[in-house]
């Protein structure tokens, strides 16, 4: 796995999983969980990026023998395969690949793209396929920036980073969940949203999933196409907090996790979440969680 979140760096992280006839029993399994911020000047992923089985063509095609979804929530870029004409990819679509069939996909190089994929393969897509619960023709879904269904790709993540025994069939069926959310949404038409209502889930994706950006909120509406006046005030209205104290409360949920799973010092975790000292960090965590942050890393290793 790689993981990279500073500078200019490209962030990436992603899992390659191994399956074992045990797992295949299950009914579904995991083979590869990942995502990745492809920025504008990145260009799109170069085929010595991906493992052998998973690399492109020098036609910008390719075919997997195992199904996978990859879910975008920013930028902007195109996907075609066999039975699917060239689409239109933007921000909030999930497209679908089918095992043995080319496909092509790809950001724009002006915008690049968040893209969250899973891989799988078993009985039970088969038969979803087969009773036609999903076709090779519809193979792309429109939900808007859903929370819950980035929420679901990162915990899927996670639980297979720890690789701890019966992971295969934990995050198998939180896959097997995201496919069924994936048919209820798309016969229901649930994503009917406006306009600001995601303007409002992709800023919160965003600071969600770059929490090592210290860029403005400022520039982040700008880029949402927002004035900030709006995004504020529609921001308040629909969370109960400003963007401002959002983005700290994420800060603050992240500090919590560093201090007690990692040996980072305080001042590592201040500069990581971009407060401007140790001393601010210090008194915001104080004030939010009623300790200092080391007595919280004492407290946890009590716990432990």
């Amino acid at each position: 796995m790689t993981e990279s979140a500073t500078g200019k760096e490209k962030v990436e992280r992603f899992r390659n999983l191994q399956v074992t006839p045990r797992d295949k029993s299950w009914g579904l399994a995991v083979t590869t969980v990942g995502l990745r911020h492809v920025r504008p000047t990145d260009g799109a992923p170069r085929q010595t990026e991906y493992p052998d089985s998973y690399g492109f063509r020098e036609n910008g095609r390719r075919e997997l023998n195992e199904y996978q979804l990859y879910y975008i929530t920013r930028g902007r870029g195109y996907f075609e395969s066999a039975s699917c004409s060239r689409t239109r990819i933007e921000p909030g679509m999930m497209f679908m690949l089918f095992p043995g069939e080319w496909h092509s996909f790809a950001p724009d190089p002006d915008s690049g793209w968040d893209e969250h994929w899973i891989g799988f393969n078993g009985a039970f897509m088969d038969d979803k396929i087969r009773t036609g619960f999903f076709t090779f023709k519809n193979c792309v879904f429109r939900f808007g920036i859903n929370e819950r269904i980035t929420a679901t790709f990162h915990e899927i993540l996670d639980i297979a980073t720890e690789e701890k025994k019966g992971y295969q069939q934990a995050i198998a069926s939180l896959a097997i969940s995201l496919i069924g959310r994936i048919h209820y949404e798309d016969i229901n038409h649930t994503y009917g949203e406006t306009y600001i209502d995601r303007i409002i889930n992709q800023a919160k994706t965003v600071m969600k999933e770059d929490m090592a950006s210290n860029g403005s909120l400022e520039d982040m509406a700008h880029t949402l196409g927002v004035s900030y006046s709006l995004f504020r005030r529609e921001f308040r209205k629909r969370c109960g907090i400003s963007p401002g104290q959002y983005r700290l409360e994420l800060r603050l949920a992240k500090a919590k996790e560093l201090l007690l799973t990692t040996n980072l010092s305080v001042a590592e975790i201040s500069s990581r979440l971009h407060f401007e000292c140790i001393g601010q960090f210090s008194t915001f965590f104080k004030k939010k969680s009623g300790s200092s942050p080391l007595e919280f890393r004492k407290q946890g290793i009590k716990k432990d």
